[in-house]
């Protein structure tokens, strides 16, 4: 369904994204941006995608570790995971990062009011996107990791967060952190471990995906058509 296309950052420099877009005669709804966890645009985040291209959603997954090498893909090993977690935050510009979200969202929005949608790594970059960013019209945060050492900012656009509470990553303690700072982002909590979007993890939980997707679809609908 999708494509491999390049977006220009207002620097100059470029970086790749996989493009989906709906199947002619399907209603189109607007855009959403795919924000991929530490393991990079790879298959599931290819999928996730082209689910919400399905939706009738023109949606792009920038590949943000371009600016360290083009076209990383991991898996879920834990060679991968220590490899994912030493490009996310230790050699990727968080800076240069937003910039390269910005070029994605700008790109997007010549489809329609823009979504951003992101999972793990992702979930804290779509927290930081609404927050600052423009052009983002609402947010859908899934397990972000860091969110908690980010309650200072203030989202621009209607935004929602998805937490597991068997996550040892994001403890609930941090969850109630971030409810009682955020009152007025809907924050909700899952029967569910770390990554349980993901149908390519042993953490993945279909139930909890299935309800987190439902929410995210609502949000969307409500503020992007």
């Amino acid at each position: 369904m999708g494509q491999d296309i390049t977006v220009t950052t207002k620097d100059g420099s470029t970086i790749g994204a996989y493009l989906a877009e709906p199947k002619a005669g399907t209603a189109r709804q607007g855009s959403v941006v795919v924000l991929q966890e530490i393991f990079g645009v790879n298959t599931h985040i290819r999928e996730v995608t082209d689910g919400y291209a399905a939706q009738g959603y023109v949606a792009i997954a920038p590949k943000i570790f371009d600016r360290i090498d083009s076209n990383i893909e991991l898996g879920y090993t834990d060679a991968d995971m220590s490899k994912g977690i030493e490009l996310a935050f230790q050699m990727l510009n968080l800076e240069q990062t937003l910039v390269d979200i910005q070029a994605t969202i700008d790109l997007a929005g010549g489809y329609g009011k823009v979504g951003v949608v992101g999972y793990c790594f992702g979930g804290l970059l779509t927290w930081l996107a609404a927050c600052r960013l423009s052009g983002v019209h609402a947010a859908s945060s899934y397990y972000g990791g860091g969110i908690v050492g980010n309650l200072d900012k203030q989202t621009q656009c209607p935004t929602i967060m998805h937490f597991g509470e068997l996550d040892a990553h994001i403890p609930l303690s941090d969850v109630d952190k971030i409810k009682a700072a955020l009152s007025g982002v809907p924050v909700h909590i899952y029967a569910a471990d770390h990554g349980f979007n993901c149908n390519h993890r042993g953490s993945y939980n279909e139930e909890a995906a299935k309800l987190a997707y439902e929410r995210t679809l609502a949000h969307f609908a409500e503020h992007l058509v």
